[in-house]
């Protein structure tokens, strides 16, 4: 797809992730025992052969810069086009981040790039697609613009307030709304999707110029009878991250094999920055079932239903259940974790108890001391 521009803008808001989002953006957080979320995204782009990818950076851009670099661990590190990261910046007239100031700010990049199609798409939602067929879609049917959308159940209200498309009976766009938990399935909009360089431009610029629109979804939808709209239907793995919730129930989804192997391997590899450390230890003491554990770990305990991330030691009599446990995290002695979120670096002093909810984890921040 050497004909189109990857544009990556994060759209959750970053105070539903509680604690875990002081010190990194959303599609930064940790994710898949040695993944980042956002490294779900970057992966696609590769896999579909973008030579060149747009990522609008959010708030605490630093530990972007840590992780995603120059982009040669997606094979975007190139003397032209390649990866692109755009600082946050802020709406003049509203005085905050918004997606439509971000773009307006750097149409001229747009003007002057040479490609003619740009990729819209969110990184808080994981999946791995092959975009081909999408492609062939757009271009056969010369659409302005062409969303992507899955027949998504949800019997148990995960995607409510989802933004949903309402089509006809010959699957035209009648109209672009919010999943309210009314239907047992409906048509999840996984991703803005293609759209000409030319038609990207313009919405941009009316929506700064009439103020009618903060996000390009709003702009889109103000122009839905000015403009040739079409729905392609995808049918792979997605998960929808948008508050600590959905965040802690999509790590779990990850145990079941066919959502694992779907994520992580159909569609190409999903590919992250390396770290190397030495293969995880389990002594004699070690219990671990139906989890998943990163390298550089020492396990002395029991862990069961879990996220393990590098370098964490559980140590001796510790229990650690239904937890997400990131990087270089220590579990003292008899310590028991259920139901909870350790962020990098955490210490859990010998026979503490931490308990959470499945619908409201535990969390504990960045470097924090828990002793009794």
């Amino acid at each position: 797809m050497q004909r189109c521009i990857g544009v990556i803008y994060e759209g959750a808001n970053p105070n539903l992730f509680g604690s875990l989002t002081d010190t990194r953006p959303g599609y930064m957080l940790p994710f898949g025992a040695r993944y980042r979320i956002i490294d779900f995204t970057l992966s696609t782009m590769t896999n579909n052969d973008f030579s060149n990818v747009v990522l609008y950076g959010s708030r605490l851009i630093r530990s972007t810069l840590d992780h995603v670099g120059n982009g040669k661990p997606w094979e975007l590190n190139r003397r032209r086009s390649g990866l692109t990261i755009f600082p946050p910046t802020y709406d003049k007239r509203l005085q905050n981040l918004t997606e439509i100031g971000s773009y307006f700010d750097t149409l001229e990049y747009y003007r002057n790039a040479k490609e003619e199609i740009v990729y819209c798409t969110d990184p808080m939602l994981i999946q791995k697609g092959d975009l081909g067929s999408a492609y062939d879609c757009f271009l056969e049917n010369d659409y302005d613009i062409l969303m992507l959308y899955k027949k998504q159940k949800d019997e148990l209200g995960t995607f409510l307030y989802a933004n949903k498309l309402i089509l006809d009976e010959d699957k035209n766009i009648k109209n672009i709304g919010s999943h309210l938990g009314t239907e047992e399935e409906f048509n999840f909009l996984t991703s803005i999707g293609f759209m000409k360089k030319e038609v990207f431009i313009r919405i941009i610029l009316e929506a700064a110029e009439k103020g009618n629109a903060t996000t390009l979804i709003e702009a889109v939808k103000n122009n839905l009878g000015n403009l040739k709209i079409g729905a392609f239907e995808e049918e792979q793995q997605t998960e929808w991250i948008r508050d600590l919730k959905s965040y802690y129930r999509s790590n779990f989804d990850l145990l079941n094999r066919d959502i694992y192997e779907d994520l992580f391997y159909k569609n190409g590899l999903t590919l992250t920055k390396s770290k190397a450390m030495p293969p995880t230890v389990y002594n004699g003491n070690a219990n671990v079932s139906n989890s998943l554990l990163a390298n550089g770990c020492i396990i002395d305990g029991q862990v069961e239903n879990s996220i393990i991330f590098r370098g964490v030691h559980v140590k001796k009599d510790a229990i650690v259940k239904n937890s997400i446990i990131f990087e270089s995290t220590v579990v003292g002695e008899g310590s028991v974790v259920v139901n909870s979120i350790t962020d990098k670096g955490v210490v859990i002093g010998d026979g503490v108890t931490l308990v959470g909810s499945a619908t409201n984890p535990f969390v504990a921040s960045k470097n924090e001391k828990i002793i009794k």
